[in-house]
């Protein structure tokens, strides 16, 4: 083996003196040692500069680490106090969901990104879609009109009430034509959209709804029983959505795949230590403490009052509780309370020997045939190879998971990572207390189509109680050869973490501001960031929308940037993952020899020679290019036999003669 790698460094040295016309000084100097690092050998801040950050709104004290921010927009003044949502993105534009509808950023200029388009649409929580001239908004809450009009739905039953997809035409985007709308039994919290690689005709949306069940008077076919009640609940089950491209005013619900079936209940964690000491505070208080689900739950006092004035009617009494009634109370709270919530979660078909009956988040990845749903108490993996009739493979549950929120997939299929919304997102669950693996991200290897655990991941620095933090939404980062991701913590801010070994991923990069207030909870951060055609563009909930870059550092080298910014997408949907392909290019064959130097897998001296190789083959044109390209793509492969990473060095050895061709 030592032979070999000797032998190739002599021919691979005398291809560049032969092929070389520049005098040595015009030759690019190497150093005469490794200069790129394992990445577990590389130094993070110490201390993390995140912890203790002082609070503001548009004033917050900053800390960034191996980013660099080049714009912090503040959003446009009539969305100005309301919670800014997730992010889509069509050409130079992202569209940014709100609760009060959506707003267009031309970033055209990351440094200086303009809206296009305010549109005020109110709904809970318009997540947004793109596909062609089309944009889906969702909504689920009780207050969106069909008519975007701003007064709200009072009324139990409405017409005028819009809980599901609304579809709108941005051919000119500058002036979104509100065309259509699905409506659904449960509204639309999330949805994906889907493009079979088969046809040309439709698009599908993939809606999951988690409010309860509207009235049948609202819209008909809305049944809220159990499905061995009624076959047609609309629990346990998604809505799938046909769009004919065609005619995308006439989409329809053609499908409600009930993917839950066989399921049960969950397991599930206790208190956090900072939760169960509230508890027992409460407990010498003489608060009352009920516990439902093995959970234990602080009563409010119109809760309490509720439970005393049953209890007096119940007795056939009359005018103010008296301490007898105070007493049975407590004697009897667990059953009362357990058939209020009993009955509170029949209404959304929960309980507490059941399983998920709707899904938070489903990634859809069509081109490798599979979607990753998160789906309240489990993780499920989806075979979606027909598109209208998605099929559970595999199904995975834990109890340091309180809330299966989204799922991301690395780039060839082999792992998938779900994120945990312990607390919904409005809670600090990223005090020095809470534990490591609630709240985090578990990610699993897929294998012979079963997911198998591998890691817990978790933004580790200590945040206060007042912000609220836990793990949400993020995407991959078009890194060769590498599983990097960057993902959004809420009030935790923003951080990047390679999980190419998915037993131990590794932190690389992070942003982070101070808290709203330093003196209560104000809900911010956030809420997604993805990266999109060079850039990462993060929803900030309460602040507006930030850009920031990748910069070189000892965890991501300049060549590796320079390689995934050859990769261009013409739109981005966040749960619409798309596969990741690189074009031959120089960035891409640096950025390869660079991994094999971080990770050792291949003689230093060879290395060098290889990227003087290279050099001299970008200066060279015509034949001469082509003939050196691929002398040195024979001699990468012959080197790949000496190599730690084969399959590597071939992808180098391709990289070359695509160039060659070039």
């Amino acid at each position: 083996m030592k032979k070999l790698v000797t032998g190739v460094l002599f021919t691979v040295a005398a291809l560049v003196g032969v092929y070389s016309c520049a005098s040595t000084e015009m030759m690019p100097q190497q150093s005469s040692t490794s200069t790129i690092m394992p990445l577990a050998e590389a130094e993070r801040p110490t201390p993390d500069p995140r912890v203790g950050l002082a609070a503001g709104l548009f004033d917050a004290e900053e800390t960034i680490w191996n980013l660099r921010l080049l714009s912090a927009t503040p959003p446009p003044e009539k969305f100005i106090g309301s919670w800014a949502t997730d992010l889509a993105f069509k050409g130079n534009y992202a569209i940014q969901g709100s609760y009060n509808g959506f707003v267009i950023w031309d970033i055209s200029n990351p440094t200086n990104p303009e809206v296009a388009v305010d549109f005020l649409c109110p709904a809970s929580q318009s997540d947004v879609s793109v596909y062609g001239d089309l944009l889906f908004v969702s909504g689920e809450g009780l207050g969106g009109r069909l008519d975007c009009g701003t007064e709200g739905v009072q009324s139990t039953v409405s017409e005028e009430r819009l809980r599901g997809i609304r579809i709108f035409d941005i051919s000119d985007i500058h002036n979104p034509e509100y065309i259509s709308n699905v409506q659904t039994c449960r509204g639309s919290h999330t949805h994906s959209v889907l493009v079979d690689p088969n046809d040309d005709e439709n698009i599908f949306v993939y809606v999951s709804g988690s409010a309860p069940v509207r009235p049948e008077d609202e819209l008909p076919g809305c049944v809220g029983a159990m499905p061995d009640e009624d076959p047609d609940s609309a629990l346990f089950r998604i809505e799938i959505i046909q769009v004919p491209l065609a005619n995308p005013q006439d989409a329809a619900v053609v499908n409600a795949p009930r993917i839950f079936e066989g399921l049960t209940a969950p397991p599930r964690h206790g208190l956090a230590p900072e939760e169960q000491a509230v508890v027992d505070r409460a407990i010498e208080q003489g608060r009352f403490v009920a516990t439902y689900n093995n959970t234990p739950q602080i009563l409010n006092d119109r809760m309490v009052a509720g439970f005393l004035q049953q209890i007096v009617e119940e007795r056939g009494g009359s005018g103010e509780p008296t301490e007898a009634d105070s007493t049975l109370l407590r004697e009897n709270l667990d059953e009362l309370y357990g058939e209020w919530m009993d009955e509170r979660m029949a209404a959304r078909g929960r309980g507490q020997d059941v399983g998920p009956n709707q899904c938070h988040d489903i990634t859809l990845y069509p081109e490798i045939g599979l979607a990753g749903g998160a789906c309240e108490g489990y993780g499920l993996l989806l075979d979606i190879t027909d598109p209208i009739n998605p099929v559970r493979i595999d199904a995975v549950a834990d109890s340091n998971f309180a809330y299966w929120h989204s799922a991301t997939f690395n780039n060839d299929g082999t792992t998938v990572l779900f994120t945990d919304e312990w607390g919904g997102g409005t809670q600090p669950k990223c005090r020095e207390t809470d534990p490591y693996e609630w709240g985090a991200n578990a990610i699993y290897s897929i294998v012979d189509g079963k997911m198998e655990f591998q890691s817990y991941f978790k933004m580790d620095a200590p945040q206060t109680s007042t912000e609220n933090c836990v793990a949400h939404n993020g995407s991959m980062i078009p890194v060769p050869g590498r599983d990097i991701m960057v993902q959004s913590w809420y009030q935790g801010g923003i951080n990047m973490f390679d999980f190419t070994d998915p037993k131990n991923p590794i932190e690389i990069a992070f942003h982070d501001r101070g808290p709203i207030s330093s003196e209560r909870m104000e809900v911010g951060g956030s809420w997604s960031i993805y990266w999109y055609n060079g850039v990462l563009i993060n929803s900030e909930i309460a602040r507006g929308l930030d850009i920031f870059e990748l910069v070189p550092s000892d965890f991501l080298t300049e060549n590796e940037i320079a390689a995934s910014k050859t990769v261009n997408m013409d739109y981005f949907n966040p749960q619409g993952q798309p596969k990741f392909t690189w074009p031959a290019s120089y960035e891409l064959a640096r950025a390869y020899i660079d991994q094999l130097e971080r990770n050792r897998e291949l003689d230093f001296d060879n290395l060098q020679m290889l990227r003087r190789g290279i050099s001299q083959a970008e200066r060279t044109g015509g034949s001469e290019k082509s003939r050196l390209l691929n002398q040195l793509a024979g001699e990468v492969t012959t080197m790949a036999g000496a190599s730690a990473n084969s399959d590597k060095m071939n992808k180098l050895a391709e990289t070359m003669r695509d160039l060659a061709s070039d």
